[in-house]
């Protein structure tokens, strides 16, 4: 209604709109409030729109306190509360070669002073219960010196190795190493080395213990003209061989040689000697004509005569001897006697001949002992 001379009044739905209408500023934050031991995340924004949500984030050295709201909401022209959620803490436990934590602490975080965390032994280690096996969160912040409270698992002793040896450079105990060698005159079959380590649950060496197996050298090389004495069927490292010439041949070089090694391979120490035939000349001996002496002498008479001495030089031997024929050749002959006379009348055997028939017996014989001599 308007009224006369007067401003006409605004329509009533006009005013309405007027007052529910908020105005252009209703509802915004601003920065949010500090926070001890931390810093919020902005984004660049010094003005915040209702509902808009900021987390903070902890100061280096400082962690969050499990289970307390790290963030504030804008809600009508203000912030949420919040509480203190930074803390000092000590940082993720000490790490070990021979323990882990327990599962309880694996995914803890937060660990204020005074804390406690437990562990257990890694495979291949068992607990030594003089020693503890927990750490402490310390009043600075830091660990407490770890025991070494679990010990290495010990692999079973080898033993001997049969004609090899067994080197143990440190221990038995596991993550250590062996190795293994053959004596002289064998070969190594299988693993050179192996390891102290983890076999299902438990420890135990990584490899099969290899063997020690004999090194044989080949067939001997055979000689002309000779042979091997005493051969066998195989020969080993050392086991020496010797050969011999066979007859009128003579042996040029060492008479025996060797199985020895090379690598892990048998081969003999050197060349087999030769066998050359003999140079030795062959003696003929003289061809002796055969000669008779009779030994008794007749006179022109057949008036019977007595025997007669005859003495041979060199034989002290003196026999009396009857008319006889002596045979020096080796084939027996017969030839006319010849006779002598003497200016006694008596017959006698000339000692010319009879020294020349033994000098040719004593050459013959000579000749034929050095023969035998030499062909023995």
């Amino acid at each position: 209604m308007c009224l006369p001379g007067g401003p006409s009044a605004p329509p009533p739905l006009l005013l309405l709109l007027l007052l529910l209408g908020p105005p252009a500023a209703q509802g915004d934050c601003n920065i949010p409030p500090e926070v001890p031991n931390a810093q919020p995340t902005l984004g660049g924004l010094s003005s915040f729109h209702e509902g808009s949500t900021v987390t903070y984030k902890c100061n280096e050295g400082f962690v969050k306190v499990p289970g307390r709201a790290d963030s504030v909401v804008c809600f009508n022209n203000k912030w949420s509360e919040v509480a203190e959620f930074c803390n000092r803490s000590c940082d993720v436990p000490t790490r070990l070669l021979f323990a882990s934590l327990k599962k309880s602490f694996t995914k803890q975080n937060y660990f204020p002073a005074g804390s406690i965390v437990e562990y257990e032994c890694r495979p291949g280690f068992q607990r030594d219960h003089f020693f503890s096996g927990k750490l402490t969160c310390l009043q600075n912040f830091t660990w407490s010196k770890p025991d070494e409270f679990c010990k290495k698992k010990s692999c079973p002793n080898p033993g001997d190795l049969r004609h090899g040896h067994v080197s143990i450079p440190t221990d038995l105990l596991y993550g250590s190493s062996i190795s293994f060698s053959c004596n002289e005159g064998y070969r190594l079959v299988g693993e050179t080395s192996s390891y102290c380590s983890l076999v299902d649950k438990d420890v135990g060496w990584s490899d099969p213990f290899p063997e020690c197996q004999e090194i044989f050298c080949p067939e001997p090389p055979e000689i002309s003209n000779g042979f091997i004495l005493d051969p066998r069927n195989t020969y080993v490292y050392q086991q020496t061989i010797k050969y011999r010439c066979n007859e009128s041949f003579t042996l040029i070089g060492k008479n025996s040689i060797y199985c020895t090694v090379r690598g892990d391979q048998g081969e003999w120490s050197g060349p087999p000697p030769e066998c050359k035939g003999s140079q030795i000349p062959k003696v003929t001996p003289p061809a002796q004509k055969s000669t008779t002496v009779i030994g008794s002498a007749t006179k022109p008479t057949s008036t019977p005569q007595k025997p007669t001495t005859a003495n041979v030089p060199s034989t002290k031997a003196t026999s009396t001897q009857k008319p006889s024929t002596a045979n020096v050749s080796a084939k027996q002959s017969s030839a006319t006697p010849k006779t002598t006379s003497t200016p006694n009348g008596k017959g006698t055997v000339s000692s010319d001949a009879a020294i020349i028939a033994i000098g040719h017996t004593c050459i013959t014989l000579t000749v034929l002992c050095m023969m035998l001599v030499t062909i023995g």
